[in-house]
């Protein structure tokens, strides 16, 4: 039976391949290991094996795992879909927010993150493909709320987020990447440093297209049940 330990090294091996292939610096990207629903003993192995960063999808269920884990320095990244009601905890509990797609989202972390804490790392979320099944903002909305965001105090702008819609040819997999990291560099006074994009199916297609952080979950852990 396959361990999290040996499937963490068999996916480190990926995308070391995919940097070199891509002509990226070896250990540019970061992978984020995507938990939800997976129990804390899966998160404490994985963490001895040497992952660091880890996403949920669910407040309430991230939460119960931050408690029993209270003992490992995880870096806890939240993305899934954000509720009003929802911001000040994770504004509280979390170091990265990956799905911002609001200003008024935005204000909120901002407004609630505690003063003891350094500045929230998020991501907008980008509706890259403009699937009406996906949250996000479109490509043509990103520049004005780039632009309101960067004001606020308590967070820090770091990148976008994006999960294109799925292609089988690798080409066409570049494509919504390329795009996206285009727009973003054309961004005024640029200084984003964050592309959180690319999964399983498509993690060599992102990392060639700018991908700085990939979401593997299923080939990590093993299928939700």
């Amino acid at each position: 039976m396959t361990t999290i330990a040996q499937r963490l090294k068999n996916i480190h091996k990926q995308i070391r391949e995919a940097e070199l292939a891509g002509n990226r610096q070896p250990g540019e990207v970061i992978l984020l290991a995507v938990s939800k629903t997976k129990p804390a003993e899966d998160i404490a192995a994985a963490y001895q094996a040497g992952q660091r960063h880890f996403g949920e999808n669910y407040l309430q269920e991230a939460l119960k795992k931050q408690q029993e884990l209270g003992v490992y320095a995880i870096t806890w990244h939240f993305i899934g879909p954000i509720q009003s009601n929802k911001t000040k905890a994770l504004a509280a509990h979390f170091d990265w927010v990956h799905s911002v797609d609001s200003f008024k989202i935005a204000q909120r972390l901002s407004d609630q993150r505690p003063l003891y804490l350094p500045p929230l790392n998020i991501c907008l979320q980008i509706n890259v493909s403009d699937e009406p099944s996906k949250s996000g903002i479109s490509l043509a909305e990103l520049p004005l709320l780039y632009e309101q965001i960067a004001m606020l105090p308590n967070l820090k702008l770091r990148g976008v987020m994006a999960i294109p819609a799925p292609h089988q040819e690798f080409e066409q997999q570049r494509l919504s990447y390329k795009v996206l990291y285009e727009a973003v560099t054309k961004l005024k006074k640029h200084e984003l440093d964050t592309y959180s994009f690319g999964m399983s199916g498509d993690l060599k297609a992102a990392i060639t297209e700018g991908s700085t952080i990939v979401r593997i979950g299923t080939a990590l852990f093993g299928e939700r049940v």
